[in-house]
Formats: structure tokens, sequence, C-alpha cells
């Protein structure tokens, strides 16, 4: 099977005792692992600490044994597995402290870049209170918390005697669930991103609700303990079908595997970390979308203006290479075409295409091959305002169209049409349907289509789903940072939507439809056209987590059935002309499963610009974002 990855798996393989640090990073990257994780000083060395404390002897390794470059780039330092700087023993939490400052202090002199600090209970507040002194004074190293999976006491034997295998229990509270454990942290230290969660998995899995909440998480890396892999009929190790899939899917995010334990075949460790690169390569191919999205996962981007602004060719370029959604458009255009002229009547008379927006004049190619499909006759009109790509388009006439093609460079709002159109097509949509001003520019050509005429799309609804992502929040905080320094922005970041290939996101309910617009939209003789919208959304979470914002959707309908979509469940598959939306929200919110998320939603219209304004209700209210659209507008 064809491998879906760029480059192989970073593998890590854990040492729990290190008599001879060199030979045995040396020994383990000559097997092909990629780095160690060592204990930065012995894990049974329960000392003491502190500034009144001078050992006359070393306490650990000296530097020397590895270069600088060896230590910053093939070992993770490991704290002691015997610190417990939240225990309720005083003295134990004292020494824990000195302790746990001493190791952080002497992996930063080693130039490591990460530590790896187990998490074993929701009582981390001095933990956080530690690492956050660490994190504030700008220290340049990462922590990767690392913690089960389950609480161990979420799983019981189905008899007494053990002949059936463990079933698994729901968390009956927080403290047994280890996801609470790691979010107290994050949150106690200000979601930072020097914190990655690394998960450490077990023999028994939780639900796949639980699993899939990782994939809204940091995460950085995955503990494999030797003792989860079963022998296959040839005495391999191998994982189960269901720890696979888990691994599989954490491949997506490009975290490292840390093979922990004593190696339980007569070949070594080798043959486990040969299992895992085999696990990776065979991972499935990627599809259309995939490959064209990579490198752009979880990169915001700011929403085009194609009406505000003239598109640059390389915009045009990479939207043209869509296989599908021009596909779709000829077909429309071909049933329409069917459907307005008759048999009888396809050498008499001719029908009106006018394609609004037309761009490089992809639509225009497809309407005339949908014209020769349905061997009708038709009279195109080009209608584009970017004096640039008119170019393009007169090119076209003049070396292909002929006289099939008129070119109008102009403002399709402002154009005076010398006929009615039979068929107005149109390829002004957005991530989110409407944030292109598609309503706008169609309601004003609308003008010169006739009573009885079409309009390709005739019909299309955005949707809104909650969702959890740290790293995208964690990327919009990264923006704010960037305009408060760069002085020429003065919106909140949060308060725009961003277009954002999902990717480390868990969504929390299935996605409900907002705002939904038609076309022709004529309204009662007498009524002005109100392009204006709001609607109040109710979900249910259906899992513990934190709420970062929403993704926003669409789909539209081209013609009667012909479909575009990109909503998670009926996607076009292999269409990649739009990424979904995102809409943060400030401040994390904490969500319980089952509980209720109600956001309301509005689009305002004034006469210059078109935005949106948004805000949660429950579970707990927070304020208006984008109040008057101050951040995010669209320019009419």
């Amino acid at each position: 099977m064809e491998s879906s990855a760029t480059k192989p798996v970073s593998v890590g393989l854990d040492m729990h005792s290190v008599p001879d640090l060199s030979r045995a990073v040396a020994e383990a990257g000559s097997i092909g692992f990629d780095f160690a994780v060592v204990p930065i000083f012995h894990p049974r060395f329960k000392r003491s600490a502190g500034p009144d404390v001078d050992y006359q002897y070393s306490l650990t390794r000296s530097d020397f044994v590895l270069s600088s470059s060896e230590w910053s780039r093939i070992v993770v330092g490991k704290i002691s597995p015997w610190i417990d700087v939240d225990s309720a023993c005083e003295s134990l939490r004292k020494k824990s402290e000195q302790v746990l400052v001493q190791e952080i202090n002497y992996a930063i002199h080693l130039s490591m870049p990460t530590v790896l600090i187990p998490l074993r209970s929701i009582n981390c507040a001095n933990l956080a209170r530690i690492l956050n002194s660490y994190i504030r004074k700008g220290c340049q190293l990462n922590f990767w918390m690392q913690t089960p999976l389950c609480h161990p006491r979420a799983f019981v034997d189905s008899l007494v005697d053990g002949d059936q295998p463990a079933k698994y229990l729901q968390p009956t509270c927080r403290d047994d669930d280890p996801w609470h454990w790691w979010n107290t942290l994050r949150l106690l230290c200000s979601n930072s991103t020097k914190l990655g969660l690394v998960p450490e998995l077990q023999a028994n899995l939780p639900s796949q609700t639980a699993l899939s909440r990782l994939c809204g998480e940091p995460i950085v890396g995955a503990v494999l303990p030797t003792h989860i892999f079963m022998s296959n009929n040839k005495g391999f190790p191998v994982l189960s079908q269901l720890h696979q899939s888990l691994m599989q899917r954490l491949f997506k995010y490009d975290i490292q595997p840390i093979i922990s334990g004593t190696a339980k075949h007569e070949r070594g460790v080798k043959v486990y970390l040969q299992y895992i690169n085999h696990l990776h390569q065979t991972m499935p191919a990627p599809g259309l979308v995939e490959s064209f999205a990579r490198g752009y996962e979880d990169c915001l981007q700011n929403p085009l203006q194609p009406l505000y602004d003239n598109l640059e060719s390389q915009t045009y370029e990479v939207f043209e290479k869509d296989p599908i959604k021009y596909k779709m458009y000829q077909e429309a255009v071909y049933r329409a075409l069917l459907d307005r002229v008759p048999e009888s009547e396809k050498d008499k008379t001719e029908t009106v295409i006018m394609v609004v927006g037309a761009g490089r004049g992809p639509l225009v190619r497809q309407s005339l091959q949908a014209a020769e499909r349905a061997q009708r006759r038709v009279k195109l009109y080009a209608v584009e305002k970017n004096p640039n790509a008119v170019v393009t388009l007169r090119t076209f006439k003049e070396e292909e169209w002929k006289d099939r093609v008129t070119v109008i460079s102009c403002d399709m709002r402002e154009w005076k049409a010398p006929v009615k159109a039979d068929i107005l097509v149109s390829e002004l949509l957005g991530s989110f349907s409407d944030n292109e001003l598609s309503p706008e520019c169609l309601d004003g050509a609308q003008s010169f289509l006739k009573e009885d005429g079409v309009s390709i799309p005739c019909e299309y609804t955005s949707y809104l789903s909650p969702m959890s992502s740290a790293r995208l929040h964690a990327n919009v905080a990264a923006v704010k940072d960037a305009v408060s320094t760069d002085g020429r922005v003065t919106g909140d970041p949060y308060d725009s939507g961003y277009v954002v290939r999902l990717h480390n996101v868990n969504i929390l309910a299935p996605p409900q439809a907002v705002f939904n617009f038609t076309h022709p939209n004529r309204p009662p003789t007498g009524e002005a056209i109100d392009n204006e919208r709001f609607v109040s959304l109710r979900f249910v979470s259906n899992t513990d987590c934190m709420l970062h914002g929403f993704a926003g959707y669409f789909d539209t309908a081209l013609y009667k059935d012909v479909m575009l979509s990109i909503l998670p469940q009926t996607h076009s598959e292999g269409m990649f002309s739009w990424f979904p939306m995102y809409f943060p929200i400030k401040v994390p919110i904490h969500v319980q499963e089952g509980e209720v998320i109600e956001v309301c939603m509005w689009r305002k219209v004034s006469n210059k610009d078109v935005w949106y304004e948004w805000c949660l209700v429950r579970p707990v209210p927070t304020p208006l974002q984008n109040a008057l659209g101050h951040a995010y507008r669209i320019g009419l």
C-alpha cells in the first residue's frame, strides 16, 4: 500500500537506567531511534536540594558526556519518577519542589529541548506554579506532559478469576479522568504553547468519543509500553486493531512515538521500532484534498474579498485546479440548457448565458462545453470587474472563443446589459457561503435576468459546529501578539473569522444551518431586499472538553440536485476550492458532556460593508464579538 508519509516518523526510546549515556545513545541511534528519553538524574536518587545543600561529589553525569549538539537534538530529559510536588506530605512536597527545580535547571544547562514530566492526578496546582515560573521567564524548554489515557481505576475484571479481559468503565468524576488532569494543568499555565500532551497508551482504550477528544489537543507524542503489544503468529510484536487505528490517527498530527519498557522479544527493542515504522508507512495514501492542503493544516488565512480587492493571477490559478467544482458547474449548466430548450427547438433557440465574476474564464469554458454536450446554441457574456483578469479573458476571446463570447469589463452591479439572460452563472461563494458577498452581487446582477431565468447557484446555506482546538486558538493568540507589535491593525484577532484547513480539531456536535440565501431573490412588490440575518443555535456537547470556537461550512445547490458541499458529512469528494471557516471565542470555555452550547450569530449590512457578530449564550454568556464590524468586515 502506498504510504501517506512525506517523511519518516521520529521514534524515541525510553531508557529507565543509563550507566553509560554516550554508549546507550549511540546504540539507540544505530538501531534507528531518532532520540532517547533519559533520566536527568538517577531515578532512585532521592536526594535533597536547595541553596543550603552542598554535595561533595557529582550528582549526575557531566555535560561532557555528549556534545552540545547531541544534547539539543537527540536527548529528551525525564524527571525522576518519585517527585511529587503536589503531595499531601509536606516534607515530600518541599523536597520534590527543590529537586524538580534542580532537574529542570540542569536540563536547561544541557540545552535539552524538552523534558518529559508524568502527570498523576488532577491535583497539579503546585506543578503548574513551578512550570509557570519558567514559562514566564521566556525559557526555551518545552514540557511534555505524560498522561495516561485512562485512570487505572477505570478498568475492572469482569470475573474474579480474571479469565475475562478487563472492561472499561466511564469515569464517574473529574478526578478519575486523566484528560481533566491535563486540562487543569494547561489552564493553570494559561494555555501555554510550551506544554505538549503525550498520552500513555494502555492495553485497554477508552471510548471513541474520549479518543476523539485528543484530536483537539496539542498532542506531540505517545508513549507505547512494550506490554501493550501482542505477538503475531511469527512471534513478532504487533498492536491490536484498535491500537493500530489510534496510532494511525495520531500519526496525522506528526507525533513522536516513544517505546517504553523491557523488550519482550529476543531481538530486543529494534522489532518494536520496525513495527512502528511499518505502521506509519502503511497508512492510506492521501486523497486529492489532503495532498493539496499539505502544509496549510491549521494555518489561519484571512478570507478573500474579491469584491473589494482584485485577486492575483496566482490565486486564480490555485482555484482553477479544482477538478470537481468546475465539473459540477458544467453539469448544472448542461441540465439547465436541456430543461430550458426542448429538443425540437434546439436549432432555432439561442440561450443567453451571463457569467458574472468571470475571473480568468473557467466558468466560461465550462458553459461552452456544457452547450456542446447539450447541443444547444448559446451566446455568452463574461462580466469581470478586475481589469487584470479582463486581459486574460480578451486573450481567450481573440484566440479561442471568438464571437461566441462577449467580454465586459465592469462591476456586475453597475452593468447595463443589452439583453436579458436566460442563465446567470457565478462562483462568488466563500467558505461560509455568503462571506464573499454573493447575495449582494447577485441581487444587483438579477436586474438583467429574465423573469423565468435560472441562477447557478440557486441556493446556498452556511453551517456552524462547536469545536475544540487548542492549537487553532493558540494560533489566534500568536496573531494577536503580532498585531500588537506591528501597529498596522487595530482590530482584535479574536473578533475575526479565518479560513483554515481544520486538522488538529475535535468537532463537538453535528453542524446546524445558519444563513440561507436563494436566487433569484425577488421580494414582494414594494418590499426591499433584506440580506441581514440572525440565528440562535443550540448544540449538545458529545464530551467533556474545552470550547475554542466554531467551525463554519456551507453547501450549495447549483441547479436542482447538482450540489457542492464542504460539510464533513456530505463533502464533495476531491473538491479543494474551499477550506472551512473558524470563528474563535476570546476565552476557551469548559463544557461538560451533554451540556448545551448556545450561540447567537448575526449578519449585518450597511451601505459600505457586511460583517458578522457572534456571542455565546450558554453554558456561559460572553461579550458580543466583532460588534459593529470593528475587526472584521467585508467591503461592498
